[in-house]
């Protein structure tokens, strides 16, 4: 069984900055692509970024390109989102996921495991 916690989320002022992690349990974590998703309150969930399990391959959202970078140390079994340049609307709570094929990374219904997300909150 995989299980995967989220952290780091909290408040923050517009502009400036948040790290999230995702730490994940189980031996295979380095066989696995990693995505961030967030889901605002009233809105659908969203796909933010994603990394291939080696790390060499990352793909975002185009709301986030420039202001978040995703990244993975899996000697720690640990993903992150350094987010910068927050705004107003990237509050939402933050959920990490992992799936075993770099494919179809934006479509939440393809990963198999999911954490209990975290809340960031950005004040204008």
């Amino acid at each position: 069984q995989v299980q995967l916690v989220e952290s780091g989320g909290g408040l923050a002022q517009a502009g400036g900055s948040l790290r999230l992690s995702c730490a994940v349990s189980g031996r295979t974590f380095s066989s696995y692509a990693m995505g961030w998703f967030r889901q605002a309150p009233g809105k659908e969930r969203e796909f933010v970024a994603a990394i291939s399990s080696g790390g060499n391959s990352k793909h975002y959202a185009d709301f986030v390109k420039g202001r978040f970078t995703i990244s993975r140390d899996n000697g720690k079994n640990t993903v992150y989102l350094q987010m910068n340049s927050l705004k107003f609307e990237d509050t939402a709570v933050y959920y990490c996921a992992a799936k075993k094929s770099y494919t179809s990374i934006d479509n939440g219904n393809s990963y198999n495991y999911w954490g209990q997300g975290t809340q960031v909150t950005v004040s204008s």
